[in-house]
C-alpha cells in the first residue's frame, strides 16, 4: 500500500501588515466614538470627562446626596468598572443616537480600504519587496 502524503503545515504570516492594523484601528475608532464617545486610547486610558461627582441637595430640610455623572456622553473602561449600570445606560443611549452613522462609517472604511489596496497593489508590493523585506523588520505595508 502506498504511503499517503502528509498535509503540509500552514504557517502564520511572519510579518504584521500595517494596512491591516490601520484598518482595525479605524473600525475600533468608529465603535468607541459611537458607543463610548471617545477614542480607543481615551477609552482604555480614561482620558475622558466623565467622572462621578457627589451632589448635595437640601430638600424640605433634609440633606440628600447622590452620585451624578459628569460629561454625559463619554465613558472609559474605569467608568464601566466603577459604575457599570450607569455606564451601560450611557452606552445604550449613545448606540441609539449613533447606530446609523456608525453603520455608514464602517461601510465606508471597508470599501475604501479594499479599493485602496486594490489600486495600490503594485506600489505596496514594491515597497514590501524592496524596503521592508531586506530590513527584516517584521512588518509589511
Amino acid at each position: 500500500m502506498a504511503r499517503r502524503k502528509k498535509a503540509s503545515r500552514r504557517r502564520s504570516p511572519r510579518a504584521v501588515s500595517l494596512l491591516n492594523v490601520a484598518e482595525s484601528y479605524a473600525y475600533a475608532n468608529v465603535l468607541t466614538s459611537g458607543l463610548m464617545g471617545t477614542t480607543p486610547v481615551g477609552f482604555v486610558t480614561g482620558a475622558t470627562d466623565l467622572g462621578m461627582k457627589m451632589v448635595s441637595d437640601s430638600v424640605g430640610g433634609y440633606n440628600t446626596s447622590s452620585m451624578v455623572a459628569v460629561g454625559g456622553g463619554s465613558i472609559s473602561l474605569g467608568d464601566i468598572v466603577s459604575a457599570p449600570d450607569q455606564a451601560f445606560g450611557i452606552v445604550q443611549s449613545n448606540f441609539m443616537n449613533n447606530y446609523q452613522a456608525m453603520a455608514v462609517q464602517s461601510l465606508g472604511i471597508g470599501i475604501s480600504f479594499r479599493l485602496g489596496k486594490r489600486l495600490l497593489r503594485r506600489p505596496i508590493s514594491n515597497v514590501n519587496r524592496n524596503i521592508f523585506k531586506p530590513l527584516g523588520a517584521g512588518f509589511k505595508l
